[in-house]
């Protein structure tokens, strides 16, 4: 039986959109590089974190989904096919949060919110 590893989300820059989703999701951080990550990147001729291609957001050791932000040479052009639904006991006070670290609203709904991130992706906010 398969169940879920990773969620995987192309995207233009890789490392402010993980910032943005770290922040945005409780408990998940950017993963540090340790001189062993940093040595691969090198290899790979990045030199700067900022630059890199795969950016991991984790909340611990075990805990899924992982999050993984690849750059991809194309833009955002269509609706999303999937998208994350968050849950917030103040729904008001969540969105307000999230539009502070880039979001944007993209529709109000009774029981929820449609916001975009800093990249255009959809998701949801319920209360």
């Amino acid at each position: 039986m398969a169940h879920i590893r990773d969620v995987v989300v192309d995207c233009r820059h890789p490392a402010s959109l993980a910032r943005f989703w770290a922040a945005a999701l409780d408990g998940y951080q950017v993963a540090p590089y340790d001189e062993q990550e940093l040595e691969r990147l090198r290899g790979e001729g990045v030199f700067d974190p900022e630059d890199d291609p795969s950016v991991l957001v984790e909340a611990g050791a075990g805990v899924r989904p992982r999050f993984f932000f690849q750059l991809v040479p194309e833009a955002k052009t269509v609706k999303n096919r999937l998208h994350l639904d968050l849950s917030a006991d103040d729904r008001p006070a969540e969105v307000r949060r999230l539009t502070a670290l880039g979001a944007r609203v993209t529709g109000e709904h009774e029981g929820w919110t449609t916001l975009a991130d800093p990249e255009n992706n959809e998701f949801c906010v319920f209360g």
